[in-house]
């Protein structure tokens, strides 16, 4: 259903000025209505229409039904019914919305109006009947129960036919069009019917172009030999091959392959019939989700995302625009991958201002380049800063007076951090202290640290870091909450940790892309290597998701949340199936080859240590950690420890104080 509101409503370019309001506005919409009737002449002559047939209607259920003798007897009361009647009958039409509803659009909803006023229209009938019966009136039945149930059949048919006949006579046009249109590339579409007649009505609106439809290809039993707005079910999903030879055999050479939802559904095999699509030459793409809150109508490319093995967590889209409408908010890191998606989410959900702070110049011109394509209330500013500049950091901060801090930046590379362990610290730990100081400092409602499921049981320098990083914010947070005094409620610091972030920044699915084009081979560090996977937009809906829970009304004692991941995947899994995604066969065009576990890697990723409780906070995809939370005396004595051990570049030090402050700490740098 959302899909059909969106095509109906958001996505028809002939629906302008009052006929938007009407349908979108939610105060004021008969006033809207009723101060637009007159100002389209398109509407005017669909009143004077109705008008018409009505009075037609009448006139003609009198004459079958009395025929000519008894029409004359009553064409005197006739006339005098019924210039009132078609008055009556008019505010009828406007109360059940005929006036606004688009005839080349006309639809179920649209006849269901009709016999809603028809049907009040004939019992009106029936009552204004038994009142002329009264003798000082007309002392007999003027119209009669015969007449009446002739006029209601009579007046469904003048107003709904019309209608109906002018939507066929604009969809045949259309297919004319296309049918004539040289640059209409024949289009397969796959997936269920329901999901198919989302495209094609937007090709009969006009919303998507230049493709022509010639058959569906559904994994559903129940489509098979159906047709679907004159567009036939030609097989299933696995028929591919066969359907395009066939239809070559009749002179229309398939040149596009659309998958709606269900055909991406893992449990169909998608990636088996994109191979196939790729070897035929066929271009592809899909139908984007209205859940996952993507454009309806705008075909995308197909993804590895759209293959992932799990089913993405439904969000509460109102719950996340109610809590970032009109704040202003601070994205640090917004140039990576995570930070400018949560940029893009909170000018999406309405934020009143936003400020970007990034130390990369190419990538913060990226992001801002990319929010300006898309222009909304929003005001975005852009700043280049280092979050290790404490002072620099304070300063922003301060002057952006924020309410929401999301600190998403960071170095994350595992090899590398593991290799440049100090400037690890210095971004991971130090920088991180730096962001949560000023927010304090600023007065922020929350701080939001992006962290990292490395984070638990750490093995590496990044999960280490991200700890400390994680045990500072949550000292911080209980500090806070202590010393509240009953003014403004104090600050909440929480951080969300997640897995892998599939097509983002350093992930293997950029690296396995790059691998792929250049004919491989296509490098796993271990065959059993297996890690959780979420695409970037529901990790960063789900992140904002677990901040709208620790503010919520009942100030959520949580400073920790845990990403629901769902199944790990075998990294060797998602590099079979990215090549197939690209046309071609693991092992025979592409090879993959093992290169062994690199430092800091561990062959499976955790969701929490083995003391380390966790609950269910009543929102799918989010789960609340409960670590251990140290003194806040306690993680600034690590602290000066470790600056004290980078300003003298005592390693050994520094581990060890890793090492006192995340126990289950073990990394290969002890041993350099």
């Amino acid at each position: 259903m959302a899909y059909i509101f969106a095509l109906d409503v958001e996505s028809r370019p002939q629906i302008e000025g009052d006929d938007r309001r009407f349908f979108m506005a939610r105060g004021g919409l008969y006033g809207s209505a009723m101060r637009g009737l007159f100002s389209n002449p398109r509407r005017v002559l669909i009143v004077v229409h109705d008008l018409v047939m009505t009075a037609a209607a009448i006139v003609a259920a009198f004459y079958f039904r009395f025929e000519d003798v008894g029409l004359a007897e009553r064409f005197h009361g006739l006339l005098i019914i019924l210039p009132g009647y078609l008055v009556y009958a008019g505010v009828v039409y406007w109360i059940f919305h005929l006036y606004v509803a688009k005839w080349r659009f006309a639809s179920l909803p649209d006849l269901w109006n009709i016999f809603r006023a028809v049907t009040v229209l004939a019992v009106s009938l029936l009552i204004l009947d038994y009142l002329l019966v009264a003798p000082n009136f007309y002392g007999t039945f003027f119209f009669g129960k015969v007449t009446i149930l002739l006029y209601w059949v009579l007046q469904m048919f003048f107003l709904g036919g019309p209608r109906i006949a002018y939507r066929l006579f604009r969809h045949a046009r259309t297919q004319q069009h296309h049918a004539r249109s040289a640059d209409a590339v024949p289009t397969l579409l796959a997936g269920r019917a329901a999901d198919a007649e989302v495209l094609l009505r937007a090709i009969e609106s006009g919303a998507v172009t230049k493709i022509r439809p010639v058959g569906i290809l559904s994994p559903s039993r129940a489509d098979q030999g159906q047709s679907l707005r004159g567009v036939a079910v030609r097989g299933y999903l696995t028929d591919l091959e066969s359907t395009v030879a066939a239809l070559a055999g009749h002179d229309i050479r398939v040149a596009r392959l659309v998958l709606t939802p269900t055909a991406l559904a893992p449990e169909v095999h998608p990636e088996t019939m994109l191979m196939l699509a790729r070897r035929l030459g066929l271009a592809t793409s899909r139908l984007p989700s209205l859940d996952a809150g993507e454009e309806a109508l705008r075909l995308a490319p197909v993804d590895v995302e759209d293959l992932l093995l799990r089913p993405s967590v439904k969000i509460d889209y109102r719950r996340l625009e109610s809590f970032i409408k009109d704040k202003t908010i601070v994205v640090t890191g917004g140039g990576g991958s995570i930070g400018a998606e949560i940029c893009d989410r909170v000018v999406n959900f309405g934020a009143d201002r936003l400020v970007i702070l990034e130390n990369s110049e190419a990538a913060l011109h990226a992001v801002l380049e990319k929010l300006a394509t898309n222009p909304g209330a929003t005001t975005v500013e852009g700043r280049i800063a280092d979050i290790r500049d404490r002072e620099r950091i304070f300063r922003l901060i301060a002057q952006a007076e924020p309410n929401l801090v999301f600190h998403a930046a960071a170095l994350k590379h595992v090899p590398l951090v593991e290799r440049e362990w100090d400037e690890g610290i210095k971004t991971n730990v130090l920088g991180s202290i730096n962001v949560a100081d000023a927010a304090v400092a600023a007065g922020a409602e929350a701080m939001v640290m992006i962290s990292t499921d490395k984070a638990i049981e750490p093995v590496s320098v990044l999960g280490a870091t991200k700890r400390l990083a994680e045990m500072y914010c949550q000292a911080l947070d209980a500090n806070a909450a202590r010393s509240a005094n009953g003014g403004k409620p104090p600050i909440r610091m929480i951080a969300v940790r997640f897995g892998n972030v599939l097509a983002s920044n350093g992930s293997v699915v950029p690296k396995f892309k790059a691998q792929i084009e250049a004919g491989g081979p296509v490098t796993v560090t271990h065959p059993d290597m297996v890690r959780y996977f979420m695409t970037i937009r529901e990790a960063c809906d789900l992140v904002i998701t677990a901040a709208s829970h620790a503010l919520g009304p009942t100030r959520a004692a949580a400073s920790v949340y845990v990403l629901n991941m769902g199944q790990p995947i075998k990294i060797v899994d998602l590099a079979e199936r990215m090549i197939r995604l690209s046309g071609l066969e693991p092992g025979r065009d592409v090879d993959i080859v093992f290169t062994g576990i690199r430092p800091g890697e561990r062959l499976n990723e955790i969701l929490f240590a083995r003391e380390e409780p966790s609950g269910d906070i009543g929102i799918a995809g989010v789960v609340a950690a409960s670590p251990v939370c140290p003194s806040i005396e306690a993680v600034h004595e690590w602290v000066a420890k470790i600056r004290r051990g980078l300003e003298l570049s005592e390693r050994a030090a520094i581990v060890g104080v890793l090492r006192e402050a995340v126990p289950d700490f073990c990394s290969e740098v002890s041993r350099s």
